[in-house]
């Protein structure tokens, strides 16, 4: 047997061995009864306190760095084939060999990635939610409650407008340290919700955020090096909720409306006027999409109190992702619609929408 030979079959085998027992996982999360609750609970805190405490010590984002790697290995190899093709060097051990070699060595990083996948967030799907755990039960509400609610946030985010910097146009800036106090954030509420007590890296910006950008993303969780990434380019007043955002992400809770809600708890809690108004904001804007819908004079009658200087940060907001509003976003809507429902939920990116649900529930318990 020759020695490229024997590679290859070593390579087939972790990859069997990767892929069975990411279906094995997966399976027993769906169909074993408290098994993802327990992973969740127990085993996925010990990758984030390794794994992710490892990464949170690079300054920059690992997983951009090892996407952009991973290009230029295929680039460079297809690259090196192509010019060995036209200069016909390449003899008769190299075709025989060579592509079988590179045909297993796409299918062990396919398998473990997979693998990665599973265990740093697609058990963690069937977990029981933040509002079972929690006790925060979603129950029917009408219109005049959904509106009583609008008008409460807009008076909360009154309050917090004029205690942020603002830029030449008035927009909001971040003036403190954002990775700091988000994780800073999630700290403090895992002082009132025991679930979300743990280690928490700092929320990382991508270098080149554009990546994001042009797939209408505000943010991404890294399952492959469990960190949390989020879109320099957006407009400020949306990084700090964005950014607790994806830190949820890290403590189990991979449904989007939980990790909305969770954030929003995070950053009204928070004592930076900045975490506090990007909180707001954000939740203010959610359910009034949704009063919208239910009830358009009442809609029409609160946002008309809505303060000048959020006024300057919503228009900036809907003129920048403007600009990405393109066929790349629209495909990548869908594949995102497409992966939310797969994972269980089955209004796919409607579900981010679903946090309003837990907006007005958490309010009414207040």
């Amino acid at each position: 047997m020759r020695k490229d030979e024997g590679t290859n079959q070593i390579k087939i085998g972790i990859s069997i061995l990767l892929a069975a027992a990411s279906v094995a996982l997966i399976a027993a999360a769906r169909q074993a009864p408290g098994f993802a609750q327990w992973y969740g609970t127990h085993l996925y805190p010990v990758w984030v306190g390794s794994i992710g405490r490892v990464m949170g010590y690079f300054p920059f984002s690992v997983s951009e760095i090892l996407l952009y790697l991973l290009a230029a290995c295929f680039l460079t190899g297809f690259a090196r084939r192509a010019i060995r093709w036209l200069t016909g060097g390449c003899g008769k051990r190299f075709q025989r060999s060579q592509p079988a070699g590179n045909v297993w060595n796409v299918v062990l990083l396919a398998a473990i990635l997979c693998f990665l996948y599973v265990v740093n967030c697609g058990i963690n799907y069937h977990k029981e939610s933040f509002s079972e755990i929690s006790g925060i039960s979603v129950e029917e509400y009408t219109a005049e409650e959904l509106k009583e609610v609008c008008q409460w946030l807009t008076d909360r985010v009154a309050a917090y407008s004029g205690k942020v910097k603002r830029g030449s146009e008035g927009e909001m800036l971040i003036d403190v340290s954002l990775e700091t106090h988000a994780a800073e954030a999630m700290k403090e509420l895992g002082e009132e919700y025991s679930e979300l007590v743990g280690y928490y890296p700092n929320p990382k910006e991508l270098m080149n955020s554009w990546i994001l950008s042009v797939q209408s993303l505000s943010g991404v969780y890294s399952p492959f090096t469990i960190e949390a990434n989020y879109n320099g380019d957006m407009p400020d007043y949306y990084i700090p909720f964005t950014a607790c955002h994806e830190l949820s992400h890290l403590r189990g809770f991979m449904q989007e409306q939980e990790a909305n809600f969770i954030s929003f708890l995070a950053c009204t809690e928070s004592e930076e006027a900045a975490f506090a108004y990007s909180g707001n904001l954000s939740g203010w804007v959610q359910c009034m999409n949704v009063l919208y819908r239910a009830d358009y004079d009442a809609w029409e009658e609160i946002r008309e109190r809505l303060p000048e200087e959020a006024e300057a940060d919503l228009k900036i907001n809907r003129e920048f992702w403007a600009k990405y509003d393109g066929r790349i976003a629209e495909v990548s809507n869908r594949i995102n619609d497409t992966y939310l429902k797969a994972n269980g939920q089955k209004d796919g990116v409607e579900s981010y929408n679903r946090m309003v649900d837990l907006i007005v529930s958490y309010y009414k318990t207040r």
